[in-house]
């Protein structure tokens, strides 16, 4: 796992927000991530514009856009507070995930923090459909936050289903966890549909990270419990009374070509606390 190491860098933030009740929780988890890492800061919006809506209502666009740099002002100025540099970005266009992963590029970011879905986000969905196409389409890991989201000051609950992504999840989960001195705990779902070679390889898995842990310096537990592997990541952090889920984008039966596993985008709709979808 060592040769993974570069993945863990977290040097450069970016924090998507549209300004709404939805992004606060992202705001917030950001400034407090950039704080405690010593990451500089980059705060985006969009003001949703296209040129044939520029033409028909440039003064709405105008209003649209002194709003948001009023609304990254005011993040800048947290940030500041917070003893953090913090650089505005202000984005004009009609697709929010396609500006937040090109202005991750930009300042070539080591993480996105953005909101579980946005302003415009369908009610119905547990997961936006930007949040979703940023996650796989983006160039670096995402932290997914929902609105009430703090800093986690406990443990870390980190999936594992022994894939290169369940690795490379490891070691971000070993870096973030010393920066916050929390304790990790590790979990794989048995599920039952899988024969008995398959459950092994979770146990196993399970072992392998907790002793990379332990050689880390970190309090470390593992576990392997029977269910569905959503059911029993969430139940799990909850029941670990959680600040912080770490996943992979995707499982070992995962198809890259598939934007976001079903099963992290599960965990992310139905958990409270943030979720850290690690990019391999």
């Amino acid at each position: 796992m060592s040769s993974l190491d570069p993945l863990a860098r977290m040097d450069r933030i970016l924090v998507s927000s549209d300004g709404s009740e939805f992004s606060a929780g992202a705001v917030r988890l950001a400034i407090a991530v950039g704080a405690k890492s010593g990451a500089k800061l980059f705060a985006m919006t969009m003001v949703k514009t296209n040129p044939e809506y520029e033409t028909i209502a440039p003064q709405l666009v105008a209003q649209k856009a002194a709003e948001s740099r009023a609304h990254l002002e005011s993040v800048v100025a947290r940030a500041k507070e917070a003893g953090i540099a913090c650089e505005p970005m202000l984005c004009f266009g009609d697709d929010p995930s396609r500006e937040t992963i090109e202005a991750a590029r930009k300042v070539n970011a080591d993480l996105i923090v953005m909101g579980r879905r946005g302003r415009r986000g369908l009610a119905r969905l547990m997961v936006g459909d930007a949040t979703v196409k940023v996650i796989g389409k983006g160039p670096c890991s995402v932290l997914v936050a929902p609105q009430a989201s703090q800093l986690w000051t406990s443990r870390i609950l980190l999936a594992t289903d022994g894939s290169r992504f369940s690795d490379a999840a490891a070691v971000t989960a070993s870096m973030v966890a010393k920066c916050c001195h929390t304790a990790v705990s590790v979990v794989t779902a048995l599920v039952p549909s899988h024969n008995e070679k398959r459950q092994q390889e979770g146990r196993d898995s399970v072992a392998k990270i907790v002793a990379y842990l332990r050689d880390q310096g970190i309090d470390a537990e593992g576990e392997a419990l029977p269910g569905e592997p959503d059911q029993v990541i969430v139940e799990a952090a909850q029941r670990k009374a959680a600040g912080l889920i770490i996943t992979g984008t995707h499982g070992r039966t995962g198809f890259d070509k598939v934007l976001v596993g079903s099963v992290s985008e599960r965990v992310i709709g139905k958990t409270t606390c943030p979720v850290l979808v690690v990019k391999a």
